[in-house]
């Protein structure tokens, strides 16, 4: 860099003077990132009658997202860290963009799938910057308080907001505008980022440690690959079984490998820490659990119970409303106040009972009755743990570490999510397979895709139960103390 330390300070608290812009900015691009993840399940039918795929190629529209995303999040967090948040972020953000625009115009499967690939390539790079700016921007308990609240609304609301704006733009607009609208929000983002954001002078640039990152990113890619492929093949497949104990022995040797190298990917310190590791299970736990919501409950209401794409995406709206109210309450007022344990805690346990509400949902369950109690309760329940989670996960990083311990908690969410896919997608296969050929008389197709819904939501809220169980285990009582809580804010970012 040609600035000198002087005018690198100046800029420093330039930047500072600036934060709630900046978190501002940074909110836009992670609902955008966030979002983006569901917003397609809505007008997934209107793809697929445009677009002429089989019913079993429909979730590779989700996955291969998923796939690129989670298998190279590691990777993206790192390059933040290496070379800056900024160009991180604006690559990030420009190439997401125009990925979208080429799946919005996609006339065919495959052009569709390889844009989604592309939007979880720069998407990796997007979603740790974000994170890791705000970790660094933020750093007195007030205020970080706030901030994360805030963001974390955001990441846990933002699928359901997908779920709403994919049904307006389905119905009013055409499917592909669910992927044209990300161009409105990264020129958004984008113009903030120039003017608000500013890469840190770094006095060492460590080398990248490309073994580790070719291990952890195949390590990733395998494990997603193989859960997905389990969804449509079984779990008897022989690839799949071989790609899942691929996938296993690379994350075992990139472990392995992490312990002896100079500058490491993910240094252990980063995930060893007992606050911070629960929190990352916390977070992966709660994403395979709470995906079942947003894909099966979303399939229950459009094709069980006849709501048009828009009724259906507004009928989340509740949802939406639970989760950044319980984001934010929890960050600003408990959090402060009690730590994460109780919090993180309460979440899964009403995540539990929620689920267990739609585990009993019927052909003809009504909504104000029998689904809007659940979505509260889920709501509640995600809001109090991925606030406090993401928030905890996060705090007394050292910032060298800012962006990998930022694309961990990615990484948790995304790898949990398309395990989620797969593996409830399964069971609600198999189980609605199993209805079907045990069970005659009028409605027993429709019969059959309820019982496997809710096979799914069943095992969503024993996934949860066990959520409850590890995380008032590992994590421990009290609030927690920041080291960095003392050092002046420098508005690096």
């Amino acid at each position: 860099m040609t600035t000198t330390a002087p005018a690198t300070d100046e800029a420093a608290q330039a930047a500072h003077d600036r934060r709630w812009l900046v978190l501002g900015v940074v909110a836009v691009a992670q609902l955008m990132v966030v979002l983006d993840a569901t917003i397609v399940n809505i007008a997934l039918p209107s793809a697929q009658r445009d677009l002429g795929f089989a019913d079993t190629d429909r979730q590779w529209i989700v996955t291969s997202y998923a796939l690129a995303f989670g298998s190279l999040l590691l990777l993206g967090g790192k390059l933040g860290d290496l070379f800056g948040r900024k160009k991180a972020f604006i690559t990030g953000l420009v190439g997401f963009a125009l990925a979208s625009a080429l799946g919005g115009a996609a006339t065919s499967f495959g052009v569709l799938v390889g844009a989604r690939a592309l939007q979880g390539v720069f998407g990796a790079l997007l979603a740790p910057a974000a994170l890791s700016t705000l970790a660094t921007t933020f750093t007195t308990p007030r205020e970080r308080s706030k901030a994360f609240g805030i963001f974390g609304a955001v990441a846990g609301g933002g699928s359901a907001v997908g779920l709403v704006l994919g049904g307006l733009l389905t119905e009013t607009l055409s499917w592909r505008w669910c992927l044209y609208v990300n161009l409105v929000f990264a020129a958004v983002a984008v113009v903030g980022a120039v003017s608000l954001l500013h890469d840190a002078k770094q006095e060492q640039h460590p080398k990248l440690d490309v073994p580790g990152t070719l291990l952890a990113s195949a390590g990733l890619f395998s494990l997603v690959f193989g859960f997905s492929r389990a969804a449509t093949s079984g779990w008897g497949d022989g690839v799949t079984l071989a790609v899942l104990a691929a996938g296993a022995v690379l994350l075992v040797a990139f472990v392995l490998l992490q312990q002896r190298v100079a500058a490491p990917l993910l240094p252990l310190r980063v995930v060893l820490d007992r606050v911070r590791g629960t929190c990352y299970l916390a977070v992966g736990m709660s994403a395979v659990a709470i995906f079942g919501v947003f894909l099966f409950l979303a399939f229950y209401l459009q094709e069980v119970k006849g709501f048009s794409p828009i009724v259906n995406g507004l009928a989340f709206l509740p949802l939406t409303a639970c989760i950044v109210t319980a984001s934010t309450s929890s960050n600003i007022v408990l959090l402060p106040r009690t730590g994460p344990r109780p919090l993180v805690t309460t979440g899964m346990v009403l995540g539990a009972v929620g689920m267990g509400l739609l585990s009993r949902l019927t052909p003809t369950s009504g909504y104000a009755a029998h689904v809007l109690p659940a979505l509260m309760l889920l709501g509640l329940g995600f809001g109090l743990i991925f606030a406090p989670a993401i928030s905890s996960a996060t705090l007394g990083v050292d910032r060298r570490d800012a962006g990998v311990a930022s694309a961990m908690v990615n990484t948790m969410q995304q790898v949990g999510g398309s395990i989620g896919t797969a593996l409830l997608s399964t069971l609600a296969a198999s189980s609605t397979a199993s209805y079907a050929r045990t069970h005659e008389g009028a409605n027993v197709m429709v019969r059959s895709a309820v019982h496997g819904y809710t096979t799914a939501f069943t095992v969503s809220s024993l996934i949860f139960v066990a959520g409850a169980i590890v995380t008032v285990s590992l994590l421990p009582s009290g609030v927690l103390a920041d080291p960095n809580a003392a050092a002046a804010p420098s508005g690096a970012h």
